[in-house]
């Protein structure tokens, strides 16, 4: 079981995440800034690109309900602005005890892992 969904990477996303986690780095806000960096140039917050995995796990695998009870990520490239995100999660392991799910992750930009990792979850009962 598996799903993915896809994500253009806008400035107003970028805008909006920094408002909303309070992360105003420079690298992400400021291209003069950021072009003197080793990336340079501006690069999206790693963990608005982790996001996405967030939301599939919510939404659509496991699904609503589900939980975060762990999350393990490597952040392995920049993304920049215009980028295709597309964010997959696989699950790799079920436990009917405590109706937890393991599940591989990753985002890629151009079949390239920009995110990795894995999550576990715990997912509501079925028997209501």
């Amino acid at each position: 079981m598996s799903h993915e969904t896809h994500h253009t990477i806008s400035e107003e996303d970028i805008e909006m995440f920094a408002t909303v986690s309070g992360d105003r780095n420079p690298l992400h806000m400021d291209e003069e800034f950021a072009q003197g960096t080793i990336f340079k140039g501006r690069i999206a917050h790693g963990a608005l690109s982790a996001s996405y995995i967030s939301g599939i796990l919510g939404n659509d695998l496991p699904g609503p309900g589900a939980i975060f009870t762990d999350l393990a990520l490597q952040f392995k490239r920049p993304v920049r602005i215009g980028d295709e995100v597309t964010a997959r999660a696989e699950v790799s392991e079920m436990f009917e005890k405590g109706n937890r799910v393991t599940l591989k992750v990753q985002c890629s930009v151009n079949g390239r892992k920009v995110v990795a990792g894995e999550a576990k979850v715990m997912v509501p009962s079925r028997d209501k």
